[in-house]
C-alpha cells in the first residue's frame, strides 16, 4: 500500500483507521472520504479529505485516478439495527457502493479491502467456534448484504483478478468514536454510562454471548491482512477473526472491579435481541492465524482497563 482512499472515514472504524494510516504511510498518502463533511473534525482537518457518496461511481473513479490510489478501503455502510428500519437504503449503500468500489478497483488495478461481519451468519450456523466455511443463512438485511458482498468480492477476484481482501468483524469496542447503530453497540455504551452515571440499562439479555474485539486489534487486522502476501491467502474476503466472547454480565463484573458501585438492569429491545440471537457465540479464527498471522492482543480484562482509562480522560472524569 502506498496511496490509500478510505470511504466512510468518519465512522467508528474509519476515524481510527484514518489516523493510523496517516501516521503509518504519511498524511499526503491517505485520502479520507465521507458522505458529508462537518461530521468529524479529526478526519477532515488533519489530512486530505473529500466528500464522496460511495454510490457515485464517477466521482470515486476520479478521486482514485487524481490521487493515484493503489488501495481502496471501503467502510461506507449502514449497520444491522439501522438497516432493519430501512432495508432499501441499506441495500443501496452497502451493495451498490461495494459494486462501485469493485468496478473502480477492476478499472484501475487497485487493491480493495471491505469488511464483512459476524452478521453474515444466521440461526442455522453452528453457534460455538463457528467454522470459517459453514452454512450462511442470515436473517437480517445487513447480514444478507454481507454474504452477497463476500461472494461478489470472490467473483471479482476469480473473474477479473482484483486483489480483494476482507475480514468478518465481530462487535467492535472503541473510545474514540461512537458506533453507528449496530446490535453490539451496548459494549461501547456500557463504559460511558459506567463512568458518567454508574448504571446502565442493557437492551440484550444477560445470557447473550457475542464475539467482540477492541479497536486496536481491529485496526491491526486490516493493516496486517492488506500487507500480507496475497499468494498465501485462501479465504481472501471473509476471514473469521475474533479476540473475545462475553455476555453483558461478564462485562459488568469486569467494570465493577474498577467501579464497584456500578449497576446494570435490562430493558430488552426485541429487534436487537432477535438479531443477536441469530449470530454466533464465538468464532473459529484459525484460518486467519494460519494464512496471515492474525494474533489479537486484547482480552476483556485488558480492554476494560484501557477503555476506562482513556474515557476518564476524554470525558474529564476523575
Amino acid at each position: 500500500m502506498k496511496k490509500i482512499l478510505i470511504t466512510g472515514a468518519s465512522g467508528q472504524i474509519g476515524t481510527e483507521l484514518t489516523e493510523m494510516l496517516r501516521h503509518q504511510y504519511g498524511v499526503e498518502n491517505v485520502v479520507a472520504t465521507n458522505l458529508h463533511d462537518g461530521i468529524n473534525e479529526t478526519v477532515e482537518k488533519n489530512g486530505i479529505f473529500e466528500v464522496l457518496d460511495v454510490k457515485d461511481e464517477k466521482k470515486l473513479f476520479d478521486l482514485v485516478k487524481t490521487h493515484k490510489i493503489d488501495t481502496i478501503m471501503n467502510l461506507a455502510a449502514l449497520l444491522s439495527a439501522v438497516g432493519e428500519k430501512n432495508p432499501n437504503l441499506l441495500w443501496d449503500v452497502n451493495m451498490n457502493g461495494l459494486y462501485n468500489c469493485l468496478e473502480v478497483a477492476r478499472e484501475t488495478g487497485a487493491m480493495l479491502f471491505t469488511p464483512s461481519s459476524i452478521a453474515a451468519f444466521g440461526p442455522s450456523t453452528p453457534a460455538d467456534k463457528t467454522p470459517q466455511d459453514t452454512i450462511q443463512r442470515p436473517t437480517t438485511i445487513y447480514g444478507v448484504s454481507k454474504v452477497a458482498g463476500e461472494l461478489l468480492c470472490d467473483y471479482y477476484h476469480s473473474k477479473f483478478g482484483v486483489d480483494t481482501r476482507g475480514v468478518r468483524f465481530p462487535g467492535l469496542v472503541s473510545y474514540k468514536a461512537l458506533p453507528g447503530g449496530g446490535t453490539t453497540d451496548y459494549a461501547v455504551h456500557i463504559y460511558y454510562e459506567a463512568l458518567k452515571a454508574k448504571k446502565y440499562t442493557c437492551y440484550v439479555n444477560e445470557n447473550t454471548f457475542m464475539d467482540m474485539m477492541y479497536m486496536p486489534d481491529a485496526l491491526d487486522s486490516i493493516l496486517t491482512l492488506c500487507e500480507a502476501d496475497g499468494s498465501k491467502l485462501i479465504h481472501r474476503n471473509a476471514f473469521n477473526i475474533t479476540a473475545m466472547s462475553f455476555n453483558p454480565e461478564d462485562i459488568k463484573r469486569e467494570i465493577q472491579k474498577h467501579i464497584p458501585e456500578f449497576t446494570m438492569d435490562y430493558e430488552i429491545d426485541e429487534i436487537k435481541q432477535r438479531i443477536a440471537d441469530s449470530w454466533p457465540n464465538s468464532l473459529d479464527d484459525s484460518c486467519a492465524r494460519q494464512e496471515w498471522g492474525w494474533n489479537p492482543k486484547y482480552d476483556l480484562e485488558k480492554m476494560t482497563i484501557d477503555m476506562l482509562e482513556k474515557l476518564r480522560v476524554k470525558l474529564d472524569i476523575k
